[in-house]
């Protein structure tokens, strides 16, 4: 099975150019039963990556343009009044795909923000006191612009909990880009692309990553690295529970990429900055630079 993996990164680094490990990141994410958010500027491939990845795993793809007026109903969906048989009807709105990108999701008001909160954390959607549940596996991959971009909602911390990983492109090394600019067109490129793990077989490989092995060792660096965050002064509050877990089921998944059964420090020190980068209030808005102090100062087991 570890073939196909290799496979389907391989086919998407194709698509993207140079973003060999953001790309993994995310393939990473999605092991995990994660949620994405990619966050930077217009037109660096945050969309393009998302339709990778769905078609490159078979998912059912839809996406969301979020704007400044769009409501909950426009993304959950709403019971419509039938005439013929004088009852209401539900009419599923584009949530219920197994993958959705919420384009641009920081255009939107907290309120229609809010409405992915439940479906994130739970795979469901109630409404008008009555549940929905979501296909399976379910993924939002969400992008956003800079928060200094007009037009902007800055996402709440509890909307930003929901999301395992927060990952930056930037801009393309000039050998990507020249390959850009004379090769054919990106979303040519991805409606040639073919299958490489269906969905049930991606669920399988999740099943198995949460059978990586952790030793008592790796949890005591794990702890050891939440403690920091919450005891520093580099930080304003620090990790929470639910952070500690998206970590340590990122580091298993990234630790079945590289063909282990058992997560080493390497592993957590991999995913930590995507991980934490958006959990954690600092001087600094750069990922890399905000899990620095804690890289450098906390000891490995």
């Amino acid at each position: 099975m570890q073939k196909y993996t290799h496979q389907l990164l391989d086919s998407a680094n194709q698509i993207i150019l140079g973003k060999e490990h953001k790309i993994r990141l995310a393939f990473c994410c999605l092991l995990a039963r994660g949620h994405l958010l990619i966050e930077d500027i217009p037109g660096v491939g945050k969309t393009t990556l998302a339709h990778t990845l769905a078609k490159l795993l078979g998912l059912h793809y839809q996406r969301i343009q979020f704007t400044s007026d769009i409501l909950p109903a426009d993304i959950l969906g709403a019971s419509v009044f039938d005439g013929k048989s004088h009852e209401f009807t539900f009419h599923p709105g584009p949530i219920f795909n197994q993958m959705v990108l919420a384009d641009e999701i920081n255009r939107a008001t907290p309120k229609a923000q809010s409405a992915l909160l439940e479906a994130m954390e739970e795979g469901q959607v109630t409404i008008e006191n009555k549940t929905y549940p979501l296909p399976k596996p379910f993924f939002v991959i969400a992008t956003q612009n800079p928060s200094h971009q007009i037009g902007t909602f800055p996402l709440p911390e509890s909307q930003l909990d929901r999301f395992l990983m927060r990952i930056e492109l930037g801009y393309p090394d000039p050998k990507a880009e020249r390959a850009l600019l004379t090769g054919q067109s990106r979303y040519k490129l991805i409606e040639s692309l073919s299958v490489q793990l269906p969905p049930e077989q991606l669920q399988q490989m999740q099943t198995l990553v949460t059978k990586v092995h952790t030793s008592d060792a790796l949890l005591d660096y794990c702890q050891a690295i939440i403690t920091f965050t919450r005891e520093s002064s580099e930080y304003h509050c620090g990790l929470s529970p639910r952070a500690g877990l998206a970590l340590l089921s990122a580091a298993k998944a990234w630790a079945f990429l590289e063909l282990r059964d058992a997560v080493i420090p390497e592993d957590i020190q991999a995913v930590l900055a995507a991980v934490a980068g958006h959990r954690l209030r600092s001087g600094s808005t750069d990922s890399e630079a905000i899990v620095a102090p804690i890289l450098a100062k906390v000891a490995v087991f």
